[in-house]
């Protein structure tokens, strides 16, 4: 089965958020840290297992496991080994601060999980600790290099920042030279506790797009399961590039993807005004078939794409509410 919206865009990516809770302050997403404002419980292992079964039976098969930072919940591994286990499920991904990724790697490598996405904003060691409020950047690397060790599929996210870490492009690029490592630019993002944060150092990804071509860097074309990143390769480098540029035309036009909060809230885009709630339809087998139908429902009223350009950003407080 394959899910089409009214666009004919196919869904079978699902980013499940885990945890909105996260140890890390980066400047545009939680710079006081994180505060508590739900007052239930994250979804449980088995609502979890159930959820995933659900999609998997609308053809969902790649799961992506984020937060918040996902590895804060103690019962990740067994998460990840539920999720990869359900018929359907080919591919399990994780997305984390790397905060203790070196250690936790082997655990998710024997549940499942084939790939990790480690978020890098800068790779100098004094400014990674000012833009996240963790001097743990060596911890972080190790965790990249003991993800390839082990063979995930491995990517750096960095998101882009005017005045921060745009003078980073030439040593982040520089990481793909010698490793099978993809690094991803992502454009900053607006969200409402960002506002100013976001008018100060917001920087268009086209700027990046031109450094990568005046540099030998060619756009390779799309493979499947490939979303709206845009993704370059280069002569004698290992590695590849990618950039995620939601300000661009047509962006959302290969949008693949549903997103549910860690509360069980089915969230259509990243800039809805409002969420779903599919927990109650997760507490026995029996709903399966009601909350595949309430999906599909719901799935008809994603609109053709976000309306960022137009200054909308929906709901969204700051992006740990339901892991990016």
């Amino acid at each position: 089965m394959t899910l089409v919206d009214g666009f004919g865009r196919s869904f079978h990516y699902l980013r499940l958020s885990v945890e909105d809770a996260c140890n890390f302050r980066c400047a545009y997403c939680l710079p006081n840290g994180y505060k508590k404002t739900e007052a239930d419980a994250p979804l449980s292992t088995a609502e979890i297992g159930r959820l995933v079964k659900g999609f998997a039976g609308l053809g969902f098969w790649k799961v992506r496991l984020t937060g918040g930072e996902p590895t804060v919940r103690r019962d990740i591994v067994e998460i990840a080994a539920a999720t990869a286990a359900t018929p359907g499920i080919r591919k399990v991904a994780l997305s984390t601060n790397g905060w203790n990724l070196a250690s936790l790697a082997p655990a998710l490598k024997s549940a499942g999980v084939s790939a990790v996405n480690v978020s890098i904003d800068s790779l100098d060691r004094s400014r990674f600790a000012g833009l996240t409020g963790s001097d743990s950047l060596d911890n972080v690397m190790a965790g990249v290099e003991r993800s390839l060790e082990l063979g995930f599929e491995t990517k750096v996210n960095a998101v882009l920042m005017k005045g921060l870490n745009d003078t980073e492009f030439g040593d982040f690029v520089g990481l793909t030279k010698t490793r099978p490592l993809s690094v991803r630019f992502i454009e900053l993002m607006p969200a409402a506790d960002n506002a100013d944060f976001f008018a100060e150092r917001h920087l268009k990804a086209e700027a990046l797009i031109t450094w990568l071509q005046e540099n030998g860097w060619r756009e390779r074309a799309r493979k499947e399961g490939d979303g709206p990143a845009r993704n370059f390769m280069k002569d004698g480098h290992k590695g590849s590039v990618g950039v995620i540029a939601p300000y661009a035309k047509d962006f959302c036009s290969s949008c693949n993807r549903l997103r549910v909060t860690s509360r069980g809230k089915l969230r259509l885009c990243l800039f809805s005004e409002k969420d779903h709630s599919l927990r109650d339809l997760l507490q026995e087998d029996s709903q399966l078939g009601a909350m595949q139908d309430k999906v599909k429902d719901l799935l008809g009223l994603k609109e053709v794409s976000h309306y960022l350009p137009e200054g909308k950003i929906g709901n969204t407080k700051h992006f740990a509410m339901m892991g990016g």
